[in-house]
This record gives C-alpha cells, sequence and structure tokens, in this order.
C-alpha cells in the first residue's frame, strides 16, 4: 500500500490530506473521507487505508487544519462551531480539500464519493446537497439538519443511523427524508434499532452524550457502504 499526505491552504490555514492507495499504478474511485468533530486522526487515516484494500484511493481530508485535534468535548465542539454555524465556510473548505488531491496520479476526479462520521456525516451530505459531483455520498451516524441552500444532489445518498441517537431524532430524521424526496435524490436510510450515536468508534464510551460503540452496526453499516460503493463503481 502507498500513503502520503497532501498539504494544502484555505482562508490562511493550512490544512493536511492523507491518501491511501494500493501499489498499482493508474487512476481508481476516489473515496473523500470526513472526520468527526475531534479532527482528522487515526480513526479517518485507517478508514482510508481500509477503503485502499478495496481498491479505491482513501483520501482523508482535513477541515481544521494541519495537526489541530480537540482533547475534550468542550474542544472539539469549538472546533466544530464555525462550520455549523457557517455551511457555505464549510462547503468551501470542502472544495479546496477535492481540488488539492484532484491531480494525485492515483485519483479519477470523473469517479468520486465520499463518505463522513458524525460531524464529517454532515460534510459528506453538504457536499452532496452542493450539487458537487460525486457519484454517492455515505453518512455515518452523521448530522442530517439542512444547510440552507438548495438542495440539488447529483449523486446517490446512502445515511445509515442510529435509531436511538440523541443528537438526531425521530422527527429530523423523517425532515431529512422528506427533504431527500422533494430534491429528487436517490436515496437510502438504514436505521439501526438499540444503537446510539458514534457507533462505529471504538472510543465512543460516554452514555452521558449518547455516544456508544455498537459493533454489530458497525459491521452492517460497513458492509452496507462496501456494497453501495461497489454498486456505484464496480457494477455500473
Amino acid at each position: 500500500m502507498n500513503t502520503t499526505t497532501i498539504e494544502y491552504t484555505h482562508q490562511n490555514a493550512t490544512l493536511e490530506a492523507f491518501l491511501a492507495c494500493d501499489s498499482v499504478k493508474g487512476k481508481r474511485p476516489t473515496i473523500l473521507i470526513f472526520h468527526a468533530w475531534r479532527g482528522r486522526d487515526e480513526f479517518v487515516i485507517e478508514k482510508a487505508q481500509w477503503l485502499a484494500s478495496l481498491g479505491y484511493t482513501g483520501v482523508a481530508l482535513d477541515m481544521y487544519g494541519k495537526g489541530v485535534l480537540g482533547s475534550s468535548v468542550e474542544e472539539n465542539g469549538k472546533l466544530m462551531e464555525p462550520f455549523v454555524k457557517d455551511r457555505k465556510f464549510l462547503l468551501s473548505r470542502m472544495e479546496a480539500g477535492r481540488l488539492a488531491i484532484e491531480k494525485h496520479p492515483s485519483v479519477d476526479a470523473t469517479q468520486m464519493g465520499a463518505i463522513g462520521f458524525c460531524f464529517g456525516g454532515l460534510c459528506a451530505l453538504d457536499f452532496a446537497r452542493s450539487g458537487a459531483d460525486l457519484k454517492g455520498v455515505v453518512s455515518f451516524h452523521g448530522l442530517l439538519n439542512p444547510p440552507g441552500y438548495p438542495c440539488q444532489p447529483k449523486g446517490k445518498i446512502l445515511v445509515l443511523h442510529g435509531y436511538e441517537d440523541p443528537m438526531v431524532p425521530p422527527e429530523q430524521l423523517a425532515a431529512f427524508q422528506e427533504e431527500m424526496t422533494e430534491s429528487g435524490a436517490d436515496w437510502q436510510v438504514h436505521a439501526y434499532g438499540k444503537t446510539l450515536h458514534a457507533f462505529t468508534n471504538p472510543a465512543a464510551n460516554d452514555p452521558s452524550l449518547g455516544t456508544i460503540y455498537n459493533p454489530t452496526a458497525e459491521k452492517r453499516a460497513l458492509q452496507s457502504m462496501e456494497n453501495f460503493f461497489k454498486e456505484l463503481f464496480y457494477q455500473a
């Protein structure tokens, strides 16, 4: 496996993407990965490497800045807050990341998807909503509230959701499904019972926040994602 980091800038911030691909030369379908509220940590780096093992180029983009990682709930919230408050700023940072990695020799800019976890799920969904040229996006226990600009996705959308997630109550899930239907999107929602927020993260262990790791839901969700991208990129 080949791995590298790609440094780029956006509005005076220096950022660093992590890219992983197999040793076969040439372009391949590329999956952008958006991190949770802590920052671009080992969790998303591991996901980039896993996607590379499946034959994709996996790219963990950086929303906060090179080396910037929160170390507490309070710090994580402060890091995420500017992006949640200004969704056009969020979108512009995602676009900067995509532009920075498009010319890498393993990246097929015409065959791209995106995934995200928690805050990153919101990122992936917003990127799709914006009309970005993505074949499909997957949100893992992502935030679902709309960004305030028109929803016009070009690609398919898969949401993997813990039904008992206290951060995304059933009424918000219903509103999201209505939003997707009105937009004309090809969408799916898989809701897992007895499952809370951050269910794919083994470090999630805070019942007071409603973040609990669920290995069964994690396994089901990752398999659903794998099937989704296989359909998009290898069974078209």
